[in-house]
C-alpha cells in the first residue's frame, strides 16, 4: 500500500484525545485505529504484536539471519490527534501538481495562504494533501504512523537485511500522556526515533522544558453598593495576574529557543476565577526562573488580597531531551547520514513543543524526532505532500540500513 493511501485511510479514524480525561487512553475512540494497526502488523508478519488495555500497540520485525547481534532500533508515532480543532469526519483535498499558490479549502471557504505558510512554495509541483477547512487533517501524527508502516512493508518486500526493528504506536501524545505507560520492558530497542516532526529532512533532539500552571482564585462577593473594603473580585485578580506577566513573552512574540507563558484558558466571576497556563523554555535555569515568577505572583496576590485568595498548582510535563541525547550523539549522526543519503540537508532545530521521545529519553530510551513532511498542525490549515512522506519512508529505511554499520549490541 502506498504511503498516501495509508494516510488517507488512517485520517478516517476519529482519534481526538480528551484533555479533560484522567484515564489512558483519554478516549475509547482511539482504540479503533489501534485495532486496525494491530491487524496490519500481524498481516505483515511481525512478531510480539500486542494491543494493550491502555491502547499502546507494539510489534517486532525480527532481525534477518546473521544480524541478530546488531543494535535494535525503534520507530514510534502517536495515533491521537489534537483536541485544538475537530478531527472528526475529515475530508482531505488532494492537489496534484500543486502550483505554489493559495489553496481554497472548499468546506470552509477559507484559504491556505502562502503568506502564512511560506514552505508551500517549496512544495510546488508535488501532490499536496490539505483539509477542506472544517477539520484538522490528522497528519500529526498519522503521517508518522503511515510512514513507519509503509517502511516496514517495503523492508520486508525488498528483503533488506536488518537488525531487530521495534515499532510502537501510542495514544494521548497530544494531551501529554503518550509516554506515561509505554512499556520499555517489552519494547527492547537500544534507541528509537519518534516520527512526528515537520520538514522531512529534520532530526530534532532539543525541546522545551514544560509545565502547566493553574491559578485558582477565591473572591469575596457582596452587594456592589456595600462592597468598599470588602469585595475581592476574583475575575479582576485573575486579570491582574495575567497583566503582571511579561507581554513580550507569549507564543505570539517568541521564536527559536525563546520561552514563554501561554494563557490557555481564563474564566470566572466575582466569586471565583481560574487561569490555566502552560510554561515553556529550552534553558533549564530560565525555565525554573519562570516557575519561580509564578510562585512569587501567588505570594504577592495573597499578601494583597488575603491569605487563601490565590492558589497555584504547577505540574511538570516533560524536560529537554538534549542532556540525554548529547551522550548518544551517534544516533543523531546516523539519522543525518540517512537524510543526506536521500539528497536532503539535515536540519536540527529546537522543537517548540515536546514529543513522546522527550519523555522516553528520560525513561532510558534515547529517542530523537524525525520529520514527517507535514506542516500547519493542530488546525484547519494542516497540509502535507505525498513526496515528503515518501522521502520520510526512505529515510526510515536508510536508518535501518545504517544501523548495521554500528558496533554490535
Amino acid at each position: 500500500m502506498k504511503v498516501e493511501e495509508r494516510l488517507l485511510k488512517y485520517v478516517g479514524y476519529h482519534t481526538t484525545s480528551d484533555e479533560a480525561s484522567d484515564k489512558i487512553p483519554s478516549s475509547d475512540r482511539e482504540f479503533a485505529l489501534a485495532r486496525e494497526l494491530e491487524s496490519e502488523l500481524k498481516e505483515l508478519g511481525l512478531s510480539k504484536v500486542v494491543l494493550t488495555d491502555h491502547c499502546y500497540v507494539y510489534g517486532l520485525l525480527p532481525a534477518t539471519a546473521g544480524m541478530e547481534h546488531k543494535k535494535a532500533v525503534g520507530f514510534i508515532a502517536h495515533m491521537d490527534t489534537a483536541p485544538d480543532f475537530s478531527g472528526e469526519n475529515v475530508k482531505p483535498q488532494l492537489l496534484r501538481h500543486y502550483d505554489g499558490s493559495d489553496v481554497l479549502l472548499r468546506g470552509s471557504g477559507e484559504y491556505l495562504r502562502v503568506s502564512d505558510f511560506p514552505e508551500l512554495k517549496a512544495l510546488t509541483g508535488r501532490t499536496l494533501i490539505t483539509t477542506d477547512g472544517t477539520t484538522l487533517l490528522g497528519a500529526d501524527d498519522k503521517a508518522g504512523v503511515a510512514e513507519i508502516m509503509t517502511a516496514l512493508e517495503q523492508i520486508i518486500a525488498e528483503g533488506t537485511p536488518h537488525g531487530d526493528i521495534w515499532v510502537g504506536f501510542t495514544p494521548d501524545e497530544e494531551v501529554g500522556k503518550g509516554a506515561d505507560l509505554f512499556d520499555l520492558d517489552y519494547f527492547e530497542a537500544d534507541f528509537a526515533y519518534t516520527v512526528d516532526g515537520d520538514y522531512e529532512g529534520e532530526v530534532a533532539y532539543e525541546n522545551f522544558n514544560a509545565a502547566s500552571a493553574e491559578f485558582t482564585i477565591k473572591g469575596v462577593n457582596v452587594h456592589p453598593g456595600e462592597a468598599k473594603d470588602i469585595m475581592v473580585n476574583a475575575a479582576l485578580v485573575g486579570c491582574e495576574i495575567a497583566a503582571a506577566l511579561p507581554a513580550n513573552e507569549t507564543p505570539a512574540t517568541t521564536e527559536g529557543r525563546e520561552g514563554f507563558y501561554h494563557l490557555c484558558d481564563m474564566s470566572g466571576d466575582v466569586a471565583s476565577a481560574h487561569l490555566s497556563y502552560i510554561v515553556r523554555d529550552h534553558d533549564k535555569a530560565l525555565f525554573a526562573k519562570r516557575l519561580d515568577t509564578l510562585r512569587s505572583l501567588e505570594i504577592e496576590m495573597n499578601k494583597k488580597y488575603g491569605e487563601g485568595t490565590v492558589s497555584l498548582t504547577i505540574t511538570h510535563s516533560y524536560e529537554n531531551m538534549l542532556s540525554i541525547i548529547m551522550d548518544n550523539m551517534y544516533i543523531i549522526d546516523l539519522a543525518k547520514a540517512a537524510i543526506e543519503e536521500n539528497g536532503l540537508e539535515p536540519l536540527s532545530r529546537p522543537v517548540r513543543g515536546g514529543t513522546d521521545g522527550a519523555r522516553l529519553s528520560f525513561m532510558g530510551l534515547p529517542c530523537p524526532n524525525l520529520g514527517t513532511g507535514g506542516y500547519g498542525f493542530h488546525g484547519p490549515f494542516e497540509h502535507i505532500s505525498v513526496e515528503g512522506m515518501e522521502t520520510a519512508v526512505n529515510i526510515i529505511k536508510s536508518i535501518v540500513k545504517h544501523v548495521l554499520m554500528l558496533a554490535d549490541a
